[in-house]
């Protein structure tokens, strides 16, 4: 084969590559420099970061160049069994043979490794058993990286036009998105750019740096902090078989795995298929195949069309539970209008401590770890004030900046919640990094929803940990009022504040003692 190879070279004077399997079959034919395996051949031939695709890469040279960069580039992207540069002579006979494979993760961060050129015909490597025993070592390391991190791990990625330090903080945030998924972050890679890069988000040269980069650190994913769109999600697929996800789909796999009740889980199910149908593509040929049978005859459906299809009648039943559910949420209000029971709900940034503080006020034991998204099912308790006065208080799910469309139309009905609400309850963490990014970012989610006239009460809470000098200062600010959820001594301004608002709601008189007697009942269960 490689005298042939060398001879089609000569003969028409530009380099051939083959693409073979492992029986040594010619998978493709590749004519002229910088090709690479199509989709297709890609699709068929499936890689992970702890396998190999089952591919080889020989490409015929005019002379005897060694292996490229590009070279070396494609074998760690495409996870190949080996990469080769056959050099031919000015007699069209084959020349030099160089060779590259890749290695395990190692300490030394080494990605491949070159061979040292040869004559084609006295190479003695054992192809086959050489290809075992590689596989072999990077399962073994594969099956020791699971156990010792027990969890996956990611390479965060920002390119935009914002500076350094506000994608710095993107970083952060989407670390702790990361975390709560259950994914330890090894590296943060920062890009700014004018106006994006239409393909790939980051540059062609940046986002192989990384990708080759992850491969070394035996990396599971890549995570962008920016929306991926389905044209840059298609090719990046093409550049390498790595999951590569981004921050909506982080948010959602979050929601998907802290959502409890039947409600909640129609509703992510929701945003998942929303966010999924545009970005379906067909990966290889099974994606492609159409269907056969009894009805299907003549141009038949692509398994791709039926697949769309499917996702939008699953779309169409979870709208139409939705609606019941919003229904029956309506008979809910129609019986607190009816009882002309007062509602407080809760609202603020994903852990800013709202249902901390829904526990503290009514005595509840709702879950409240110190973690983002931990409460997605809307929550009621009662908070019985002196002297037999009660409110309803509810406790929703928290917001974030960019929080995904598809998300918040399908959170719709149970932020619907607020609507009713008498008075909003903004709940802000007092000691965050970006405090007027986060406020910011539910003002916009509040006046998207069309709630931004309902009257509110802007709460600092985690108070404790600042200065309490720094905190006093914060909140006269703000015009807010400083707490400590932990704490509930700390609760008798914010008694006193909801006991004023809501008397001056039903035009009553202000009952002075209530809320001391309401914030020694707290101090007593503290």
């Amino acid at each position: 084969m490689a005298k042939e190879l060398a001879r089609f070279t000569h003969d028409i004077r530009r380099p051939i590559g083959l693409v073979l399997t492992r029986r040594g079959t010619v998978q493709e034919v590749l004519v002229g420099s910088g090709t690479g395996p199509s989709p297709a051949t890609l699709g068929k031939f499936r890689a992970s970061s702890r396998s190999l695709r089952g591919l080889r890469l020989i490409r015929s040279h005019l002379s005897d160049q060694p292996l490229s960069q590009e070279d070396l580039t494609t074998l760690a992207l495409l996870r190949l069994d080996m990469v080769g540069a056959l050099g031919v002579t000015d007699h069209g006979e084959p020349g030099l043979l160089s060779l590259a494979h890749l290695l395990p993760p190692n300490p030394e961060g080494q990605l491949c490794k070159l061979l040292k050129p040869t004559p084609v015909y006295g190479t003695t490597i054992q192809f086959n058993a050489f290809i075992q025993e590689l596989e072999a070592d990077l399962q073994k390391l594969g099956r020791g990286h699971d156990i010792s991190h027990s969890r996956k791990t990611a390479i965060l990625v920002s390119a935009s036009p914002a500076s350094r330090t506000e994608q710095e903080d993107r970083l952060e945030e989407l670390a702790e998105l990361a975390t709560s998924a259950g994914v330890a972050v090894v590296e943060r890679i920062v890009q700014r750019t004018q106006d994006g890069h239409q393909r790939y988000q980051v540059g062609s040269g940046k986002l192989k740096e990384t990708l080759i980069h992850a491969l070394q650190k035996g990396v599971d994913l890549l995570v962008f902090d920016q929306e991926l769109s389905p044209a840059q999600i298609k090719a990046i697929a093409e550049l390498t078989d790595m999951s590569v996800i981004d921050r909506t789909q982080l948010i959602l796999d979050i929601f998907a795995s802290r959502a409890h009740s039947r409600e909640g889980k129609i509703q992510v199910e929701l945003a998942q298929l929303r966010y999924r149908l545009p970005r379906l593509t067909g990966r290889g040929a099974t994606l492609s195949r159409l269907g056969g049978g009894i009805g299907t005859r003549g141009p038949g459906e692509t398994k791709l069309e039926a697949d769309r299809r499917r996702i939008r009648d699953r779309i169409s039943h979870l709208e139409r539970e939705l609606e019941l559910f919003a229904r029956h949420q309506g008979q809910r209000r129609a019986k607190r209008m009816r009882h002309a029971m007062p509602v407080i709900s809760i609202v603020g940034y994903t852990n800013a401590g709202k249902s901390t503080l829904l526990n503290v006020l009514t005595d509840s034991h709702v879950r409240a770890d110190d973690r983002v998204f931990e409460t997605l099912d809307t929550t009621s308790r009662r908070l019985r004030f002196p002297h037999d006065r009660e409110v309803i208080v509810t406790d929703t799910v928290g917001f974030i900046r960019d929080l995904p469309k598809d998300l918040l139309g399908a959170f719709r009905t149970t932020l619907e919640e607020l609507r009713d609400a008498d008075l909003l309850l903004h709940v802000v963490d007092a000691g965050a990094r970006d405090l007027d990014e986060h406020m910011a970012a539910v003002d916009r989610v509040l006046g998207e929803l069309g709630f931004d006239r309902i009257p509110r009460l802007l709460v600092f809470n985690k108070c404790d940990r600042l200065p309490a000098a720094e905190a006093e200062l914060l909140c006269r600010r703000y015009g807010a009022i400083g707490i400590s959820a932990l704490e509930p001594q700390t609760l008798h301004p914010l008694l006193h504040r909801l006991e004023r608002q809501l008397a001056s709601r039903d035009d009553l008189p202000t009952p002075g003692h209530a809320a001391v007697d309401n914030a020694g009942a707290l101090a007593s269960r503290s």
